[in-house]
């Protein structure tokens, strides 16, 4: 069973209008309505104040040779 989801208004009378549903006329469906939630805003807390969260912003870094293996290439054991 494939499931589509669609999202609208009750109007004032009660009716609710679904237009552009993949189906044909004369195809059998079952509607199931559901209130949508309410949205609550939440207020996230950091560990850190905003000044401390990026404490390298704006500071100069430099990379003296970023192309260099971290190993040598002795100590690779699937090189051996």
């Amino acid at each position: 069973m494939n499931a589509y989801k669609v999202e609208t208004v009750l109007t004032e009378d009660g009716t609710l209008k679904l237009q552009g549903l993949p189906f044909h006329a004369g195809d059998v469906v079952e509607v199931i309505i559901r209130e949508r939630a309410k949205l609550q805003r939440v207020e996230i807390s950091t560990p850190f104040p905003d000044s401390n969260q990026h404490p390298l912003r704006g500071k100069v870094v430099r990379y003296d040779d970023p192309f260099e293996p971290a190993v040598p290439l002795e100590d690779w054991e699937a090189l051996h």
